[in-house]
This record gives C-alpha cells, sequence and structure tokens, in this order.
C-alpha cells in the first residue's frame, strides 16, 4: 500500500487524533510500523484504536507529560513533531482572546517540538529519524496569521538547528511543509480568510488552489509519501531539508 516497509521500527507521531497527523499514522501503520500515537484530548483513544496504534495523552508544551510519554514509548526509530495550532491573530484585534491564541500557537508549535525533541533523543539511536510538520507558510507569509507563520518559520529553523547538533549521533532532522490540505484547521483558516476579505469561502479556495502548479485540494492521505520517505532509509544521506508537498503552490 505504501511501497515502504518499516516493520518493527518503533514510530511516535504527536498531534495525530485528526488531520494530517492521522492521515500520515495511517501510512506509517500500513507500512509496518511499530506506531504510538499522541494528542491532548480523548479523541486519541479512538483514533489510535482505528489504526492498531499506542495511544497517550499528552499536551507537548507540558514538559512532565512529554518525559512520561517518551518514558513509556521507550526506543524510538522515528519521531515526527506534528502537533499543531493554527488560528487567525489579526494585528488589530487587541482582545485579550487573540494574545492568548499567540502564546498558545508559539507554546504548542514551538516549545512543543523543542520539549518532544529534547525528550526522544535519549531515546534513540544512530539511523533514527525526526520529520518536523513545517507549512508553506513556514517559507512565506499571510496576513492575520502572524503567530502561526512565525512558529512555522520557527520550525524550519529548528530543523536546521537540530539536524546540525544530532547529526554527530547519527539521527537525521527534516520538515515536511504541506500546503494546502483539507483539515479542521485548514477549512477554519479559509472561512476567515475569506470573511476579512469579504469573500466566499469556495470561491477564495478555488482560486487558491488553481494557481497550484498541479490544481486541486490534498486530502491528509496525501502527505503519507513524504513523511514516509524522510523516515526511511531511502533519506539516509538528507537532513537538515524543508520538503514542500504542496502542488507547487510556494517555489521552492
Amino acid at each position: 500500500m505504501t511501497g515502504l516497509d518499516l516493520s518493527g521500527r518503533s514510530v511516535l507521531i504527536t498531534g495525530a487524533s485528526r488531520g494530517i497527523g492521522h492521515g500520515i499514522a495511517q501510512g506509517f501503520a500500513a507500512a509496518g510500523a511499530r506506531l504510538h500515537v499522541c494528542a491532548e484530548t480523548d479523541a486519541i483513544a479512538e483514533a489510535a484504536d482505528a489504526i492498531g496504534a499506542t495511544p497517550h495523552l499528552c499536551d507537548v508544551s507540558d514538559d512532565a507529560a512529554v518525559r512520561a510519554m517518551i518514558a513509556a514509548v521507550g526506543h524510538l526509530d522515528v519521531l515526527v513533531n506534528n502537533a499543531g495550532l493554527e488560528l487567525i491573530t489579526p494585528l488589530d484585534d487587541e482582545s485579550p482572546e487573540t494574545e492568548a491564541a499567540v502564546r498558545r500557537i508559539l507554546e504548542i508549535n514551538v516549545v512543543g517540538t523543542f520539549l518532544v525533541t529534547r525528550a526522544a533523543v535519549p531515546a534513540m539511536s544512530p539511523g533514527a529519524a525526526i520529520v518536523n510538520t513545517a507549512s508553506v507558510w513556514g517559507r512565506v507569509a499571510e496576513p492575520c496569521f502572524g503567530a502561526y507563520v512565525a512558529s512555522k518559520h520557527a520550525v524550519i529553523g529548528l530543523t536546521k538547528t537540530f539536524a546540525r547538533e544530532l547529526g554527530p549521533k547519527g539521527i537525521r532532522v527534516n520538515a515536511v511543509c504541506p500546503g494546502w490540505v483539507r483539515t479542521e484547521a485548514s477549512m477554519r483558516s479559509l472561512g476567515r480568510m475569506a470573511e476579512r476579505a469579504g469573500t466566499e469561502p469556495d470561491a477564495l479556495l478555488a482560486g487558491i488552489v488553481g494557481a497550484q502548479a498541479l490544481p486541486g485540494l490534498m486530502e491528509p492521505r496525501d502527505m503519507i509519501g513524504a513523511y514516509l520517505f524522510l523516515a526511511s532509509d531511502l533519506a539516509a544521506n538528507i537532513t537538515g531539508q524543508s520538503l514542500g508537498a504542496d502542488r507547487g503552490e510556494v517555489p521552492w
């Protein structure tokens, strides 16, 4: 089904109860991985059961919870830092809610990536791989999404830095930068973008995906190949890179 065999390899995917995380978890499960998945809500139990994975309830911005999860997982061959939060945070919105959203986005997307990686490295051996979820918005900018855009630029920066730090240990670190994928978060963002632009979400989306080199809206399962490749031995000589999986939305 996947074309890659990860049988026996221990894999942890954060933020895997829905969206891209759950989509790629299905791919790793089909590739034979010994799969662990986590999220901060109870929905992770049902999501894990559907694909034969071991669930972990964990807020990735909580260091104690992260360390407890890694201790429960044990040895790791692949870590996928996918947990993330995407919300609109317009600069002209001075509400406490928006300020709280900015802080929470950075806590999960940036601090969480740092904490999980730091805790996981001692459980990894030479030949292990880390794959971070960045975004095409980690390469460009989108008005009113300053916190999310900044967080994904930071994830790319962490990817490059971790690759340098962990190279001597034989651990590779790369990122995937998804474009427009049909998820609850992306469709929520699309709605807010359309609202501010005074247009309909469908019309806005048609313009966005129509401008891609390969038109069309992707589904979570369309991300499987990129993550499996970077986690596999086929990418043994690749580290510190950010792979665009965006149907040509951004010229890399």
